[in-house]
């Protein structure tokens, strides 16, 4: 009897160790939490100090969900571009790989201290949904690698791009709004040289 209650301790422990992990792993689910819980805030600190630990009332939960999107978004893109400059084949794609990173940090970077002054939480790594682009990628090489690396870039860029121009047109906060809107020429680029490699390939 006590090693069955032995054993239901141990699958208990590890069970919880299992959804901790799986909380931790899915940083974006946890930023959206964070500024759950911002948004919900009185606007003070506990201590009484007169701290804000909210966010302007100017940001929406759609403002705070687009900037964990959009981040999220970006450092996929950072990684998959990494991945095409080591990985890939050809010299365009490996070439359009290079761009990703480059543009897509400089865009991270804007987005982070953009987030900080609204005292948005970001995510720190990918999504297990981005993860999985990542994971899947990894296993592919020559051809197949730059024929998959470039369809998932023109359909992530699509789906993106309609995220940007959604917050451009509808978001509350005016800086995120503006964000957006800056960022869409880029987005677009990418998209038209994502379509031309495509092409190549065929």
């Amino acid at each position: 009897m006590k090693q069955v209650s032995n054993l239901c301790l141990v699958v208990s422990f590890a069970l919880f160790v299992l959804s901790c992990g799986g909380s931790e792993q899915d940083a974006a689910r946890d930023a959206r939490d964070s500024n759950a819980t911002k948004m919900d805030s009185t606007g003070t600190d506990t201590a009484g100090a007169g701290k804000t630990s909210s966010m302007p009332a100017s940001v929406s939960k759609d403002d705070a969900d687009f900037t964990v999107k959009a981040a999220d978004a970006g450092m996929t893109e950072v990684q998959l571009g990494q991945l095409a400059q080591q990985k890939g084949m050809a010299k365009d794609v490996k070439d359009f790989g290079a761009m990703m990173v480059k543009d897509h940090a400089a865009a991270g970077d804007k987005l982070k201290a953009l987030a900080a002054g609204k005292n948005i939480t970001l995510p720190a790594t990918i999504s297990p949904d981005m993860q999985k682009h990542v994971d899947d990628l990894q296993q592919k090489s020559g051809k197949d690698f730059d024929k998959a690396y470039i369809s998932l870039m023109v359909d992530d860029h699509k789906k993106v791009i309609s995220a940007f121009e959604n917050e451009s047109k509808k978001g509350s906060d005016a800086d995120i709004r503006s964000f957006a809107d800056s960022t869409l020429h880029t987005l677009r680029h990418h998209l038209q040289e994502a379509e031309k490699c495509k092409k190549m390939q065929m």
